[in-house]
């Protein structure tokens, strides 16, 4: 079982790339994907849940025109993370434009995926998190 948590600020180098942080790191499978996320977020997923993530996709009837368009979305989306010999990795220049990430970054932890935000966006998406925490956890139903 995957367990992902944890609040890491993190910026790009001059090369786009990110360095996963290793308390992270430790939990994904050898083979890590990136993917565009919800809310203007990158996912990413470790091998064995973007595996799960393909199966339930594939559960969906062909014929269900109101979902082809987000799996397609959503899987074309799906890359690979190259690392280099020193940890570090590319973070492809879609997935960049697509969460608005010019260089400060915050990597979180979601349980069994982690998250890259641009910060901006980051912390206007949890500007009220403190103030609302009860009734965000309530909504759980946890």
């Amino acid at each position: 079982m995957v367990f992902l948590t944890g609040e890491y600020n993190h910026q790009l180098d001059a090369k786009n790339r990110i360095r996963v942080p290793a308390k992270l790191r430790k939990e994904l499978d050898d083979a890590y994907y990136f993917a565009k996320g919800t809310d203007g977020c990158i996912f990413i997923f470790p091998e064995s849940v973007a595996k799960e993530q393909f199966a339930k996709i594939e559960e969906v009837k062909m014929s269900d025109a109101e979902k082809r368009r987000g799996i397609r979305s959503f899987t074309k989306s799906f890359v690979l993370a190259e690392e280099d010999n020193q940890g570090r990795v590319v973070l492809p220049a879609g997935l960049r434009e697509y969460a608005h990430i010019k260089k400060d970054i915050v990597i979180c932890g979601v349980g069994n995926r982690a998250e890259i935000w641009a910060k901006e966006v980051y912390d206007e998406y949890f500007a009220d998190d403190d103030s609302n925490y009860n009734e965000y956890f309530e909504a759980l139903g946890i």
